[in-house]
This record gives C-alpha cells, structure tokens and sequence, in this order.
C-alpha cells in the first residue's frame, strides 16, 4: 500500500514517488582561492539519460530513492554512502519536486538507476569546475562592434 503523504506544494506527488540524487563535485570561490565542496542535486530524467549515455558529468554517483526518504517534513536527510560533509543545493525542495515529476512523465528513465540502488559508474569529470558563486561582469569592453550598414535597410 502507497505512503499517503501529500506535499502542499506539489498535491500530485506522494512519499513514494522516485528520486534520483546525485553527488556532484563543485567549487566555491573564496578570496581568490577555489576550494571543492560536495552538492547533493536532484537529478531530472533527461539529465539522466544523458549522463547514462556517457557524458561527462560532475555527479560521482547517483541514489534512486523516493521522496518521502529525503523530504520528511521541513528537514532533509543525506541518502547512505553520501559523505556527512555534502551539502545540499539551493532550491532542494522546488528541484526535487520537479525532478520527481520528469520521472512520472517518463518512468522507463528509471531503469537507468533502479529505485534502491546506487550507481557510480558515469564519465566523471571535474575538467570543467562547476564554480558556484561565479559572477560575469559586463564590461563596455565586451560588447562587440558592428559594422555601419548593419541595421540599415539596402
């Protein structure tokens, strides 16, 4: 019998619909200094069929789980084998909710990382950082110079 645990923010979602969490290597910039922090990131079905492809990706590993394990209440819960020091991301609880509905929408994504299980076996790289707090700054440098006849009409 399902768990009947309603979310008020998402009435189509119970307890025990899947979730896909992945544990993804990012940076922070600090000072000038870039220092490596573990992330705990939802993980959407097209993201997972790409990465299942063999992209490389940031995600060391992949839990399948349900959301009733991870959001009970307003308080979060670190799947088994995710190291204590991982932190989780902005936006947990929007993103996981809607993670969870890409998997109702396509089910068979699921069989990529069965509910239950753990999979590492991705193209992991860290060759391109995910630097969190990055900020562009525009510069008038930037902008590119056009030529004059350019917005005219010939």
């Amino acid at each position: 019998m399902p768990t009947v645990t309603s979310y008020p923010n998402a009435p189509d979602l119970s307890a025990d619909d899947y979730l896909l969490l992945g544990l993804a290597t990012c940076f922070w910039k600090d000072d000038g200094e870039v220092r490596e922090i573990k992330v705990v990131e939802p993980i959407p079905s097209a993201a997972l069929e790409a990465i299942a492809k063999g992209i490389p990706t940031s995600y060391q590993l992949a839990c399948a789980t349900n959301l009733g394990a991870v959001l009970v209440g307003d308080e979060f819960h670190l799947p088994a084998g995710f190291p204590e020091d991982a932190r989780f991301c902005d936006d947990f609880v929007e993103r996981a909710v809607a993670a969870a509905r890409t998997y109702k929408i396509r089910p068979s994504a699921q069989s990529h990382v069965p509910l239950g299980t753990t999979r590492n076996d991705f193209n992991y790289s860290v060759e391109r950082k995910r630097v969190l707090n990055m900020q562009r700054v525009v510069r008038k440098e930037d902008n590119v110079k056009q030529h004059s006849h350019t917005h005219k009409v010939l």
